[in-house]
């Protein structure tokens, strides 16, 4: 480890709150819901630091809606009927326990589609954004930053369009990254400018194995000027294409965003390959945030949507008051608990034996994580200039060692 060479600051690590998420904390009692939440979000437990939430209805929510929902045949372009009020009923009360246990954590918007009557199928499923919308678009953007800043949350980031190319989810909605492009630089980045918000644009926001998408916006002069940089799900690709757009685009920062855990897959087996692919590798190219999808489900995987995910397993299981934790809680509590925001990824030699990274503290701490990526045991020293350690993990195990 040699914390002499540096890359960059991690922005935290954490989960999706999805409507379902929220619904099934909020209903839970509150002294239950507080035991929790503190477990999750105070700096002294797990301390999760970095929250994605869905702009209008993830395919986690009871229903598809947005904030702007009218009649067929129905217009608003002066979104004169925008309203914020179903995130009302369990997300933003959700949100403000755990700001207030919390108030520095930091929170991405990710919408699924635009309301149905700017899409060219009006529908949910799919269809592209009409061009004669993307102005009124912009504006959607603006008013949901106002308006969850009217009740005291900061949106650090949104993403433009969660999954640009994939159109089969409910809700969904299709998007080219030359689109994409024209909609940053002509619409939503002067909208931000002239409204004065300081939210991050993040492009992209779909997998490793199309990093020329956000390339090709990025290469796009005026849309550039916009955008903060981009955000990455690994459901196809390698996690090492992040380091061939940071490569392109040094100066335009990196966020890895999502990944489920299905139902049927095995505890180690998620453990190990989400460690060693995301909280490993995602960091070791370039990513700020490491984030699971879906924080909460119950034990029948509910809620979602008609034509949503069936097999999204929370990172919790929520009965009533009774709570369950599982897989993506220790992968992301392993990074955490002890890589805290404002820390630095530092140096560490690669072994595919024993995937590791690290990082140094803003305390001054030195942390490593280590994945033990073989079928034996395996004992290892981490060597520092501070001094060696000698150490073991059991095959397939996951170590955090701090000092």
């Amino acid at each position: 480890v040699d914390p002499e060479t540096t890359y960059q600051t991690i922005d935290g690590f954490g989960f999706s709150l999805t409507g379902g998420s929220a619904l099934h904390l909020n209903t839970m009692s509150d002294a239950s819901r507080a035991e929790i939440l503190n477990e999750l979000f105070d700096s002294d437990n797990i301390g999760v630091s970095y929250l994605r939430i869905s702009i209008g209805a993830s395919d986690l929510d009871a229903e598809v809606f947005s904030y702007d929902d009218l009649s067929e045949g129905e217009t608003d372009e002066s979104l004169e009927r925008f309203s914020i009020e179903k995130d009302k009923e369990n997300l933003i009360p959700v949100l403000k326990e755990i700001l207030a246990i919390n108030p520095n954590i930091k929170i991405m918007g990710s919408p699924w589609s635009a309301p149905t009557w700017m899409k060219t199928n009006n529908n949910s499923i799919g269809g592209s954004l009409k061009p004669e919308y993307y102005a009124v678009y912009a504006d959607y953007f603006v008013k949901y930053i106002k308006a969850y800043e009217a009740e005291g949350i900061t949106v650090d980031a949104i993403t433009v369009q969660n999954e640009p190319l994939h159109d089969g989810n409910n809700p969904s909605m299709y998007m080219e990254a030359i689109d994409q492009a024209d909609f940053v630089k002509n619409h939503l980045g002067p909208a931000f400018e002239t409204a004065g918000i300081q939210t991050k644009i993040i492009v992209w926001d779909h997998n490793a194995d199309n990093p020329s998408y956000p390339i090709t916006i990025f290469a796009d002069a005026e849309a550039n000027e916009y955008v903060d940089g981009s955000a990455f799900h690994l459901y196809g690709g390698s996690i090492d294409n992040l380091s061939t757009v940071h490569n392109a685009y040094p100066d335009k920062n990196l966020y890895f965003t999502e990944q489920w855990v299905g139902v049927n897959s095995e505890f180690d087996d998620n453990l190990l390959w989400h460690t060693r692919e995301l909280i490993v590798g995602a960091t070791r190219n370039w990513c700020k945030t490491v984030l699971e999808w879906n924080l909460a489900s119950n034990s029948n995987l509910e809620i979602h949507t008609d034509g949503g995910c069936t097999e999204c397993l929370g990172a919790l299981t929520i009965d009533g008051n009774t709570v369950k934790r599982n897989v993506a809680y220790y992968i992301i509590a392993h990074a955490s608990k002890f890589v805290r925001p404002g820390s630095v990824r530092v140096s560490s030699n690669y072994s595919s034996d024993l995937p590791n990274v690290a990082f140094e503290t803003p305390s001054g701490d030195i942390v490593v994580i280590v994945v033990n990526n073989t079928s034996i045991d395996m004992a290892f020293n981490i060597k520092s200039p501070s001094g060696s350690i000698s150490t073991s993990l059991d095959a397939g195990a996951v170590g955090t060692y701090v000092w």
